[in-house]
């Protein structure tokens, strides 16, 4: 089904934003709704037993706290992203957090384990050079199902180029220092990439996964990750749910004996936000016309470091026809400094309202004091 732009959540809104825009000159905003709605539709997945949230997409509290009150839980990867959950929900039991950390000193996974979350191990070494801290631990395993897949090669997270996941060729090895190590494995993780628009691939994570949890007893959950794609352009086709639920209940009804998780991030909150902006220049140079707005890298990475595709759109324009080819830029000082390149917008002024969509994950969460420039203020509604 084509992506329909007509009815998206920011046009609905269109008279809040700018009214926000008026009192802030670049700001992050969050439709509470939409992640609201795609926490409904990841939960409505009859053959998904469990849904977290890798909270490093977008750790607004607002955002947490909806999707807990959504029956999400959370994948974290740093002690700061576990403590931050819990100063936003304190009431949230700690049986609903993952803890994946990677390359992580070992006081983190003695932090882990002293908190009384789940942990993941994603490498050997842990258990060769300190297996005396996961002395009758229940352990989750990441490993590496072989292939990456995603929109970009630095948003792959498996083959032998990524540093994510216990290889198979190791897994003989693993099966011995979780003996040694009197360590007990329940859970058995991989994670492909970002991006992913086929739904063929969490089956064949699921059937990559089964063969390394047959090698132990206790294995009961299978955590096949996310990186579910999200649409991005005009036209584009959304993620077929329903085919991917198809392909997990054929899985299920093989293996009955495993849970199923899925670890959605971006999915549950890309769409949920917007950059607002302001124009600030025009410039031409020959043939190339160039539109400057008021945040740039600093705010949003991307584009700059995945060549990331965002909607942008003048929101003081938006019934003007959109006439002229521009390249999108902010004032930071690099060349990549660019939200988007050949980009149709109407003739646009001073000081209009520029529109950046699906900013709502890996947004704010990454963005610096770059040229000692301020980052965007958050605002829900």
């Amino acid at each position: 089904m084509p992506n329909d732009q007509s009815d998206v959540w920011w046009l609905e809104k269109r008279t809040a934003l700018l009214e926000i825009a008026k009192h802030n000159l670049n700001a992050y905003v969050y439709n509470l709704d939409s992640v609201r709605a795609a926490a409904e539709k990841i939960l409505s997945l009859n053959s998904v037993d469990r849904a977290l949230y890798a909270m490093k997409a977008n750790f607004n509290s607002d955002v947490l706290r909806t999707l807990a009150d959504s029956a999400i839980d959370f994948d974290c990867v740093s002690p700061g992203e576990v403590q931050h959950l819990v100063d936003v929900l304190p009431e949230l039991d700690k049986s609903r957090i993952l803890f994946t950390p990677n390359f992580a000193p070992r006081e983190e996974y003695e932090w882990g384990i002293e908190q009384g979350i789940q942990v993941t191990l994603d490498n050997l070494y842990p258990l060769q050079a300190w297996p005396e801290i996961f002395n009758g631990q229940r352990l989750f395993i990441r490993v590496d199902p072989g292939e990456g897949q995603g929109h970009h090669e630095k948003v792959k997270t498996a083959g032998k180029q990524s540093k994510f996941g216990v290889s198979r060729s190791e897994i003989d090895e693993l099966v011995r220092l979780t003996e040694k190590a009197n360590a007990t494995v329940v859970g058995i993780h991989a994670h492909s990439g970002s991006g992913i628009l086929d739904p063929g691939n969490w089956r064949t994570i699921a059937d990559e996964l089964v063969k390394v949890a047959e090698r132990f007893a206790d294995v009961t959950v299978l955590d096949l990750g996310g990186g579910i794609g999200v649409p991005e352009k005009r036209g584009d086709a959304v993620f077929d749910l329903d085919a991917l639920n198809k392909r997990l209940a054929e899985f299920r009804s093989k293996y009955p004996k495993y849970d199923i998780w899925l670890e959605p991030g971006r999915y549950l909150v890309a769409e949920a936000g917007v950059l607002l902006t302001h124009l600030t220049q025009v410039k031409s140079k020959g043939d190339m016309r160039y539109v400057g707005v008021s945040t740039g890298l600093n705010s949003l990475i991307r584009p700059a470091l995945y060549d990331a595709y965002h909607e942008i759109v003048n929101l003081t324009r938006v019934n003007d026809e959109a006439s002229e080819s521009v390249t999108v830029v902010g004032p930071i000082c690099e060349t990549g400094d660019r939200f988007g390149t050949d980009r149709l917008l109407p003739p646009s002024h001073e000081n209009d309202v520029i529109l950046i969509g699906n900013t709502g994950a890996y947004g704010q969460v990454m963005s610096s004091r770059y040229n000692l420039r301020e980052t965007p203020p958050e605002i829900t509604i």
